[in-house]
């Protein structure tokens, strides 16, 4: 019988043929001496380039390690990575973006942290950023939005760097642009949650999806549906003790 992973790493791709075999090598390199087990989940969502016949081919030579899903049809990233989530089966989660762009050497690093400090997530902040001047500013201007609109203070609410423990991502609420909101909807669940700086890397392969119509604008909209959740989440520590079913028979 296998050992269950302790460690998930959630990789959402749409079109990133080029890049999914240098991130997986970049991971082994990365967790290469560690002894907890540890999965890769890549969710292919709908692409229409080689990524379904690269991740099968490296689902076959790498056995359990790499897994792949795909999505019926094109549901966006905050989808991808709700159904990775879904079937992780490790005890911490770690998430990056499937351009490559992220360095996998800050997960194993961020999950160290993460038990150290005693928090349920570390989420990445991008020191110095290897994008175009439009992209930073639209950034800044998105992420200064949402810390207004929201009351909650991230650094940077964009970077796809995070590792959080795999029972918070069960009461994260799924729609599109979760994968933004992720630190601020785990605090208003009473999760705690701290900032590293993490590495950034330009993008040396495939096209990027995403634009200031699609990340600024969608970003400052749903601002105010968060907002709206937020101050009407119920905690996620909700139960006073833990009373186990076979306890309850004992008693009987």
């Amino acid at each position: 019988m296998q050992t269950p992973p302790f460690f998930s790493i959630v990789i959402p791709v749409y079109n990133e043929a080029e890049n999914i075999e240098p991130m997986v090598r970049e991971i082994r390199a990365a967790f290469e001496g560690r002894t907890e087990p540890y999965e890769v989940i890549f969710v292919d969502d709908a692409s229409s380039d080689d990524t379904p016949a690269v991740l099968r081919r490296l689902t076959l030579e790498t056995g359990a390690v790499v897994r792949s899903l795909r999505h019926r049809r094109n549901f966006g990233q905050s989808a991808a990575v709700a159904t990775g989530f879904r079937a992780a089966r490790g005890e911490w989660i770690g998430t990056l973006d499937g351009d490559g762009q992220n360095d996998p050497a800050d997960l194993p690093r961020m999950l160290e942290e993460a038990r150290r400090l005693g928090v349920d997530c570390v989420t990445g902040v991008r020191a110095k950023r290897r994008d175009n001047f439009l992209r930073k500013l639209s950034s800044r201007v998105g992420n200064g939005f949402r810390n207004w609109a929201t009351g909650d203070r991230v650094s940077d609410s964009g970077c796809g760097v995070r590792v959080v423990r795999a029972g918070c991502v069960r009461e994260l609420p799924v729609f599109n642009g979760l994968h933004r909101f992720m630190p601020t909807l785990l605090r208003s669940k009473g999760f705690s949650v701290a900032e590293t700086p993490v590495n950034h890397r330009p993008r040396l392969r495939g096209v990027s999806k995403y634009g200031v119509h699609n990340r600024l604008w969608r970003g400052i909209r749903d601002c105010f549906g968060v907002r709206w959740f937020a101050a009407r989440a119920v905690p996620a520590e909700r139960v006073d003790g833990v009373e186990t079913v076979a306890e309850q028979g004992r008693e009987k």
